[in-house]
């Protein structure tokens, strides 16, 4: 092998080695942010109890104290810093990928379409699925489970224990892997792409390099896409949800992604895929602002 192809690998590998390290500590920022945010999203698409989020955020606060907004934050702030490693590992090989594809065809532009920034996207939420299935999982059963001695679960491991119990290890921890992967590539898809358009527009209208975008347009770049990354994927993430607290034997709803679909139309039609929905679209701006800027800026600082 010659020495500049060894010499490229090599640049390849701790490229992706940076990406990972700076996606690891933009999901420990996302956890973080979002926690609060997401327990009153998922208390929403699960029960009926709330009126609406801010209903759902004091009662959660009354009757359960300010700690509970954490509730279940142990296993995504391991999990999650993976997930979004994974991400933004799986994106940028991708792209990279697809740069070496383009530059190998002179009818391609040496750029990527936004197509092909979506591919790229798709790609890194499925890479993601396998991880963010069983974590998301047991996180959904720790947030909704009832308060105080009427609880279900002592903690993630006792969670992952009882799910295999009922339904073995692999079929209880990945209940809802379909609808996940399904949910994972339309919304990184959605996300990653969005994202790089904003990068680009702005780079393009100042005639200037990416390098040089401000921190603050970057977070502001992410918060959008981090909205358009959940109106592309919602009522995924809705049957998801259902799927993930259901009950097990004779007493459960929805054994497959199907019927779980075909059960919320029926119960509340069109509405009944955005419950949530605005809770989770507040939640979405800072999260994702934060998770961009801490990447970039990582990017950046060991780069």
């Amino acid at each position: 092998m010659a020495a500049v192809e060894v010499e490229e690998l090599q640049g390849g590998g701790l490229q992706t080695v940076k990406d990972l390290f700076s996606g690891a500590v933009g999901g420990v920022a996302q956890v973080l942010i979002g926690q609060p945010f997401d327990i009153v999203k998922v208390r929403l698409q699960t029960t009926n109890q709330y009126s609406g989020a801010l209903h759902a955020a004091t009662t959660i606060y009354k009757n359960e104290g300010a700690l509970a907004f954490y509730k279940g934050t142990l296993t995504p702030l391991l999990g999650i810093g993976a997930c979004v490693s994974i991400q933004f590992g799986a994106f940028h090989a991708a792209r990279r990928w697809f740069e070496g594809r383009n530059a190998a065809n002179p009818s391609l532009r040496t750029d990527l379409s936004y197509g092909q920034y979506f591919a790229a996207g798709a790609f890194a939420g499925v890479s993601n699925a396998a991880l963010s299935t069983p974590i998301e999982h047991i996180r959904i059963r720790l947030q909704s489970q009832p308060h105080g001695e009427a609880r279900l679960y002592d903690g993630p491991l006792d969670c992952v224990r009882k799910l295999g119990a009922h339904e073995g290890l692999l079929r209880g921890v990945y209940r809802g892997s379909a609808v996940t992967l399904y949910r994972e590539a339309a919304a990184y898809g959605a996300w990653f792409t969005t994202f790089e358009y904003l990068m680009n527009w702005d780079a393009a209208r100042n005639n200037t390099d990416r390098r040089s975008v401000p921190a603050w347009k970057i977070a502001l770049y992410g918060g959008l896409a981090g909205e358009v990354l959940w109106l592309a994927s919602y009522p995924f993430d809705v049957v998801k949800s259902k799927m993930q607290t259901d009950g097990f034997g004779p007493g459960q709803k929805y054994p497959t992604m199907r019927s779980c679909f075909v059960a919320t139309w029926r119960a509340d039609g069109p509405r009944g895929f955005w419950r949530g929905i605005w809770p989770t679209l507040f939640r979405a701006m800072p999260v994702s602002a934060g998770t961009f800027a801490v990447v970039e800026m990582t990017m950046r600082a060991i780069s």
